[in-house]
């Protein structure tokens, strides 16, 4: 009994682990069915977000090969069209070379024409004179005169003279001894008597002979065309319609003309004074201002000139520039004057952008000082030049005292003098108010020039016109060393001392 109860037992509870083992493999395969469902689900998800990327990737490229297409169509079209203009522009330039190829075709033909019934003629013309003179000289022969055949034969025989024809009409009036001395003064800022003078001085520099081909310009119409060139500072085409001569003819007749005149009259004319002129000089200028041993007024002043090919920066004028507002380019010239206002020294050529002391301290006179020359006498000069042994300036420290007053007013007298001559000076010859056509390098000669002929004209007592009076404007700067003489200054210290206490210096300052 016992055992069939144990048997039962065993196999209730074999069968209670078999239905609990097939509990346990139910869920197992439920999970695993789960598992797979959500694995498909994803990857039907995957799949629909890649045929999506898909879709736009062909769409974007699909518009960007439209639009390429597009812009291909319109570079096309703008190719048609430049290339139909081109084709166009082609087409009228070869109807416009060709219609003027045709028009100056038919021109040279007529001309051609022209040209050979001309010769023609001439041909013909030459034949009957030929026979007219030799007939003639066929008569004479007979009648034994030798001399005349020759002539005849000369005659007949003339040659072609390749000069242009120009109207010398006005220069034929000048010249002619019925043109008023006026308007001889104002064309050439002199009179017919000092005219004739320099032809004359000059006359065996310049003067050339006849030739086969043309007759020589006379010596008084190359002086004239210079003077006028000078006088006036137009241009050499107006020259050239003036004097009925060629513009390069002009050109080369001026410069010609004033470099006889540095050549012949410079020596003559513009010298540094000997001892009996350096008396009568020191005498009128202490007359004048009451300082004594002052042998000249020195002045510089600004020639304008076009900008240089070659250092321009040297010749750039900064103080003119900034006063006319507009960009100026000029030389030097450096002159000492007399009494009279005549040049005994100048000093010609250096560049604009240099002060007043450079200018001096390059010139020769500054050289023949310091050897001696102007031992025991005085050069009067500007605020621009320094206080040196044998040039004196005027006080320019704020403050002056009343002898330092007094000296500044006499001296600006004597400088007054130079200053007014180097107005005349371009008031006399206007080429020298504007930029002139003359190279750099021929500018020294032309300015010299211009010096003798005004000296000339001070020592010939020649007025200038009123309506050519030249207001002088130059900058002065005072030199960084305005004293480099200390003998200098206490002799100037003397100086304004007695000007003052001995009542030369007036009223003003007592």
């Amino acid at each position: 009994m016992k055992d069939s109860n144990n048997n039962n037992s065993k196999k209730r509870q074999r069968k209670l682990e078999d239905e609990g083992a097939g509990a346990e493999d139910g869920d197992s395969d439920k999970e695993l069915n789960n598992n797979n469902n959500n694995k498909k689900t994803k990857n039907n998800n995957t799949r629909k977000k890649k045929t999506t990327t898909t879709k736009d990737l062909k769409g974007i490229l699909s518009s960007y090969i439209l639009l390429e297409e597009e812009e291909k169509q319109e570079q096309e079209e703008l190719d048609r069209d430049a290339h139909e203009e081109r084709l166009f522009i082609d087409s009228n330039h070869r109807k416009k070379t060709k219609q003027m190829v045709d028009y100056y075709y038919s021109n040279i033909q007529d001309y051609c024409t022209e040209l050979d019934q001309t010769s023609r003629k001439k041909s013909r013309l030459s034949v009957s004179v030929a026979g007219a003179v030799a007939s003639a000289a066929a008569a004479v022969a007979a009648s034994g005169d030798e001399k005349a055949v020759s002539n005849l034969r000369s005659e007949s025989t003339h040659r072609r003279l390749w000069v242009k024809d120009r109207s010398n009409a006005w220069w034929d009036e000048c010249n002619s001894p019925d043109f008023p001395e006026e308007e001889f003064k104002k064309a050439f800022r002199m009179g017919r008597a000092t005219f004739d003078s320099i032809c004359e001085e000059l006359n065996s520099v310049i003067a050339k002979e006849d030739t086969t081909l043309r007759n020589a310009i006379p010596v008084k119409q190359r002086v004239a065309v210079c003077l006028w060139r000078l006088a006036t500072g137009d241009p050499l085409r107006l020259v050239s319609k003036r004097f009925g001569l060629g513009i390069s003819t002009c050109h080369k007749l001026v410069l010609e003309v004033c470099s006889a005149i540095r050549t012949v009259l410079m020596p003559k004319y513009l010298q540094w004074p000997d001892e009996n002129a350096v008396r009568k000089i020191k005498e009128e200028f202490e007359s004048i201002s009451g300082i004594p041993n002052v042998v000249g007024s020195m002045y510089t002043t600004h020639i304008p000139i076009i900008a240089p090919k070659v250092s321009v920066a040297a010749y750039f004028n900064r103080r003119h520039t900034e006063r006319n507002q507009k960009t100026s380019y000029s030389i030097t010239v450096q002159g000492v004057v007399d009494p009279r206002g005549v040049f005994s020294d100048v000093c010609i050529g250096w560049p604009g952008s240099m002060p007043d002391d450079q200018v001096l301290e390059k010139s020769a006179l500054y050289h023949r000082a310091n050897g001696g020359l102007l031992k025991g006498v005085w050069i009067v000069g500007n605020s621009g030049y320094p206080l040196l042994d044998w040039v004196l300036v005027p006080y320019t420290h704020p403050n002056l005292t009343w002898p330092q007053n007094a000296f500044n007013e006499k001296i600006g007298e004597i400088q007054r003098v130079a200053k007014d001559a180097f107005a005349r000076l371009k008031g006399r010859w206007c080429c020298l108010q504007k930029r002139t056509e003359v190279k750099l390098q021929d500018l020294p000669v032309v300015l010299g020039a211009c010096c003798v002929l005004h000296n000339i004209c001070e020592l010939r007592n020649e007025e200038i016109d009123p309506e050519f009076r030249f207001e002088l404007v130059d900058d002065e700067m005072v030199p960084e060393q305005a004293v480099r003489s200390n003998a200098s200054t206490k002799a100037r210290d003397a100086i304004a001392h007695n000007i003052l206490h001995h009542g030369i210096g007036g009223t003003r300052f007592v």
